[in-house]
């Protein structure tokens, strides 16, 4: 029997069906082990030694596979085709080395793009030996992230509190979000006119001419810059004569594009299925790994981590064949078609994504996939035919038109196109791709008949005024994008990448938008201002060359570590002796739009408004950075940063206290203040003042004196509780709107409930928090085994089975019984005598009348445990037994 070591659980259970009884596949879960995330994992004067820890959960897969090596004849190593699956089976088969159960076995390494019979049977009949230029390039790369992030980020935390980690990959990432979000700060709005004609043929069939030329001169986009010269222009247009200069009609070819790559595939289910980069990841590697379709457990795409937009031979021709049973034969291409990235330093070491059998289309899987499933494979589906399917053929007609108004020349020009045959978008029935022309039908696309030298009526002039807009913010599709182009990173690092950067919360994702936080950019200028090199695009870029060149055999990777590891500790070493004024002052400069906002007024945006003398900085805190006044103490003037800036309501109105009224009961002025921690009500002035922070939800531009009086008034009595006749009270507290009774809190749902909140639906939420365990577990008290009968003091006795074991119960009283007691035979003689030990002696008096109805044996038994009892007493105090004597 041979071991197979495959990744994940459920491509184990779908390639053991192809290989049958002489083979045990198992699954390694991914990493079996990794670098200990502390320092001393990566030990630079040891020649970058690196110490490996298997945690807990590793630990069983590799026992489980460790166990089966013991009677196996070999190992087969057979996970994932690229860099990270010939690193884990580096890893498994040095950890069964060490524990010496290889003892000259014979190991094999395997590698499939795609988990069908034909595909794993076919690489188990073709075995190598682990690529070490890969396990090389993995090592480097691992031991690069790890001495950047562990030496990196205790610089930040020492110099910039708040911040939460800095990474190789993921820092430069973080750089072109920011750069973005300062572009369209720094961007300025410009004015520009679009001019058009609505015209009319001798066949009042109408059409749109946009003004191309005036003046002898041609007219360029957004030339058209005052409505002044817009209105000049639209009375020309509207007083001229027009004539059709010339028609040309151009067939033009559109070629499909490339199968889908790892980012490609990422940018596309983000714009048209709205995915993010993890989900779109999760779904690929269930496709890949293998779907029950009607009793048969197949992958239906292949391997999804690569940035190869070729696809192999074989595919190609099924490929084509289902071209030609499917669409016919006019959408078949004479010779089969071949591509090649585009994408810096690319590896196309594996195929792209294509499904694993063309004759599986997506309506014929449809019922056996889930919503999201199908959605991703028919994009898959549709993009991997379409790149061998024909060219689209497009006519392309162009009129060019002079308006003449008493000599006065303008020219314009309309174009419209036509789909003459839609080859490869045939292919695109229910969804057009991003960039695909219209399809023959739209009218946007197409033009009436319109001959040379023929004159058109004038329906109507159009003068559009617009502004151009500032470039938008990255989507994660987009951010993908651009970071492939640049080289940075690689297809495996994308999703974990975007993940980093939003858990950190250093960006946020809204409407798709990644939006850079303050302590993202807070980071990014530190780094661009102390560590430039190591941010800049070109130097990750060409990083990842070397890695490139590290796994071709052409670099040895402990000398790219070695001349990384010289410069970057020099650097790291330099930052201790900086001072926090001097990173302070490279901040206040580097992020002036985002700290110092305009002024409305025009003033200074660095004097503070409140004591007019002082200077605004960034200041550290034990919770980030915020902005402050320098005279402090005297001014204690201090804004949070905001990603929005600081609007005329928002942030401006608060830069200064917003008066709202006087508090009827004390006198005292009640003002709108924003602090370090966000915006607050405060009642009076000085160190005495009563503060109210604003609770989530609420806005500081919807304070008025009544919310502001509700707040600060809290907490707010309710009313006495019937039962106990203690107060009520609800308020706002650490953990969001509660209830206060007798020392024990309800919550509440909704800040509005506090306000709100009646007596009766009080008491109601009291009882049932009462009526709750730890957690919020409502105590569910376990049936009665048996009733022993009645207490000296009242109340039923009662055998019960807990969670610890059986017990007695008397009221609030539980008495465990002893080891080996069984519950049924337990008596009520020693059910009282357990919950006395327990704290629950009945009254004397009571005693005393039960003691009369007990048998001899039981005053036996209470006489022996009184004497014994007697002495303890007698010899607390002599004057006690003197008088009992």
């Amino acid at each position: 029997m041979n071991v197979v070591v495959v990744e994940s659980p459920a491509k184990a259970k779908t390639i053991n069906k192809y290989l049958g009884s002489g083979y045990k596949v198992l699954a390694s879960f991914g990493h079996v082990r990794d670098l200990p995330a502390k320092d001393g994992s990566v030990l630079p004067d040891s020649d970058f030694e690196m110490v490996w820890e298997v945690d807990s959960s590793s630990a069983k897969h590799m026992k489980d596979i460790a166990d089966a090596m013991k009677n196996s004849d070999g190992l087969i190593l057979a996970t994932d085709p690229d860099r990270e699956g010939e690193a884990i089976s580096w890893h498994v088969l040095d950890l069964l080395k060490k524990k010496k159960l290889i003892n000259g076995k014979p190991v094999k390494r395997v590698v499939f793009n795609a988990i069908t019979k034909k595909a794993v049977l076919d690489a188990m009949a073709e075995p190598r030996d682990i690529d070490v230029a890969l396990v090389d390039a993995y090592l480097a790369r691992r031991a690069l992230d790890y001495l950047v992030g562990f030496n990196l980020s205790p610089v930040l935390w020492r110099k910039l509190p708040g911040a939460r980690s800095a990474g190789r990959v993921q820092s430069v990432a973080l750089r072109l979000v920011c750069d973005r979000e300062s572009e369209i700060e720094r961007f300025v709005s410009e004015e520009y006119w679009n001019i058009s004609a609505l015209l009319n043929t001798p066949r009042h069939e109408s059409f749109e001419a946009r003004l191309v030329s005036a003046d002898g001169k041609r007219l360029q986009p957004r030339s058209v810059a005052t409505g002044e010269e817009a209105q000049r222009l639209k009375t020309l247009l509207e007083g001229a004569s027009y004539v059709v200069d010339s028609v040309e009609a151009k067939p033009v070819k559109r070629n499909p594009s490339p199968p889908f790559t790892t980012s490609t595939l990422q940018q596309a289910a983000s714009s048209k299925l709205g995915f993010s980069a993890s989900r779109t990841m999760q779904i690929a590697q269930k496709l890949y790994e293998g779907v029950d379709i009607g009793g048969e457990t197949a992958g239906l795409i292949t391997y999804m981590r690569t940035d190869g937009v070729q696809m192999a031979p074989e595919a190609i021709d099924a490929a084509r064949h289902a071209i030609g049973q499917q669409f016919g034969s006019r959408y078949l291409p004479e010779k089969p078609r071949f591509y090649s990235t585009k994408a810096k330093n690319a590896q196309e070491a594996h195929e792209a994504i294509r499904p694993t059998d063309f004759n599986r289309t997506p309506d014929s899987v449809r019922k056996f996939l889930d919503a999201d499933q199908i959605r991703l494979y028919e994009l898959i589906w549709k993009r991997g035919i379409a790149s061998q399917m024909a060219s689209a053929e497009i006519e392309r007609t162009t009129v060019e038109i002079t308006a003449d108004n008493n000599g006065q020349k303008a020219g314009l020009r309309a174009v419209g196109s036509v789909i003459r045959f839609d080859g490869f978008i045939a292919a695109y029935t229910d969804q057009r791709e991003e960039g695909e022309p219209a399809e023959d039908g739209d009218d946007e696309g197409r033009l009436p008949q319109i001959n040379a030298r023929e004159k058109l009526a004038k329906e109507k002039i159009n003068a559009s005024q617009h502004f151009t807009e500032p470039p938008p913010r990255y989507s994660e599709a987009s951010l993908i994008k651009k970071m492939e182009e640049l080289g940075i990173g690689r297809p495996s690092t994308y999703a974990a990448t975007l993940a980093t950067l939003r858990d950190r919360d250093y960006v946020t994702i809204d409407k798709r938008k990644l939006t850079p936080q303050p302590k993202g950019r807070l980071v990014t200028a530190f780094l661009e201002s102390f560590f430039t090199k190591y941010v800049e695009y070109d130097f990750t870029a060409d990083l990842e060359e070397k890695l490139d060149r590290i796994s071709a055999g052409e670099l040895n990777w402990k000398q790219v570590l070695r001349d990384f590891w010289q410069d970057f500790f020099a650097q790291i070493e330099d930052t201790k002796e900086l001072r926090v004024t001097n990173v302070l002052d490279s901040l206040n400069e580097s992020l002036a739009p985002l700290v110092f906002p305009i002024r409305e007024d025009g003033g200074d945006p660095r004097i503070c408004q409140v004591c007019g003398t002082g200077k605004l900085s960034l200041k550290l805190g034990k919770y980030g950075a915020f902005v402050g006044c320098s005279n402090y103490p005297e001014c204690n003037y201090t804004r949070q940063l905001s990603s929005e800036g600081a609007d005329a309501e928002g942030a401006a109105a608060l830069n200064e206290p917003k008066a709202l009224g006087a508090d009827p009961n004390t006198g005292e002025e009640l003002t709108l203040r924003t602090g370090r921690f966000g915006p607050y009500v405060q009642r009076g002035d000085g160190k005495e003042a009563k503060r109210a922070s604003l609770p989530k939800g609420w806005k500081p531009e919807d304070i008025d004196y009544e919310k502001a009086m509700a707040l600060i008034s809290l907490p707010r009595d309710i009313g006495k509780h019937p039962e106990t006749g203690k107060m009520i009270s609800s308020g706002i507290g650490r953990y969001g709107p509660f209830l206060l009774h007798d020392g024990s809190y309800a919550n509440l749902e909704s800040v509005e409930d506090v306000f709100s909140i009646g007596l009766n639906r009080a008491v109601t939420l009291i009882a049932e928090k009462a009526n709750k365990g730890p957690g919020g577990r409502t105590r569910a008290t376990p049936a009665a085994l048996k009733e022993l009968g009645q207490h000296p003091d009242g109340g039923a006795i009662t055998v019960r089975d807990g969670r610890y074991g059986p017990y007695v119960n008397w009221g609030k009283v539980n008495a465990t019984l002893p080891k080996g007691s069984e519950p049924g035979a337990i008596t009520l003689e020693e059910a009282l005598a357990l919950i006395a030990a327990k704290g629950g002696q009945p009254s004397k008096t009571k005693a005393k009348s039960k003691a009369k109805t007990t048998s001899s044996g039981d005053e036996a038994s209470a006489k022996k445990k009184t004497t014994k009892a007697k002495p303890a007493k007698a010899s607390a105090t002599k004057s006690t037994k003197t008088k009992k004597s």
